[in-house]
């Protein structure tokens, strides 16, 4: 074999054993900018990509119809190096689980928070997330949903500014975050696990 074809086929096994073992899960939790942040922190996660899912309307935008839609972010991560129980796990500590009425300072149906299982073992793992937090804060009623996974619309075109836009306008971003309180309510509930 010659080195050329040699240095090839060794490319495309390391391109196909990376895509093969990359998995991808979709989150709702209020704010996708917040959502997208937090996430990119995360060890084993590769991309977090802000949109849509869970509505029936087709191809939703921002400042058009997303009616029924949730603000979600879709995560990519490497289960070798984080679980989906891992996933989920710091997913809780990342919103607060019992406001029904939406996110922080983010009202409404679209910034509610919820979990898109796309599997039965992905949903018997959400159950029992669910459940620690609701034996954790007994005095409390989790609202938070566990949903059959629906399509993903990502966030483009001349909205593609909410695509990693802490990082484009961190400024903005942070006065925000602090304006809209998610890091005082997320101490307030979680304590230092809210802390990353």
């Amino acid at each position: 074999m010659n080195k050329k074809l040699g240095i090839l086929i060794t490319a495309l096994t390391l391109f196909t054993t990376t895509h093969v073992m990359a998995e991808k899960t979709i989150l709702a939790g209020g704010c996708f900018w917040c959502m997208e942040s937090d996430f990119e922190k995360l060890e084993g996660v590769s991309d977090v990509v802000s949109g849509f899912s869970g509505g029936t309307a087709k191809n939703p935008t921002y400042s058009g119809n997303h009616q029924g839609h949730y603000e979600v972010v879709e995560i990519t991560y490497d289960p070798k190096l984080v679980s989906y129980k891992e996933l989920l796990d710091y997913y809780w500590v990342n919103i607060d689980p019992f406001d029904a009425r939406g996110q922080f300072c983010d009202k409404g149906p679209s910034y509610l928070s919820a979990i898109f299982v796309a599997n039965d073992e992905q949903r018997a793992i959400a159950q029992a997330s669910k459940e620690a937090v609701e034996a954790e804060f007994s005095y409390y009623n989790v609202v938070t949903p566990i949903l059959d996974a629906a399509t993903f619309y990502p966030i483009q075109g001349a909205e593609s500014y909410h695509q990693d836009y802490y990082k484009n306008n961190p400024k903005r971003y942070k006065y925000y975050r602090w304006s809209c309180g998610r890091d005082q309510r997320l101490i307030e509930i979680w304590g230092d696990r809210a802390i990353h």
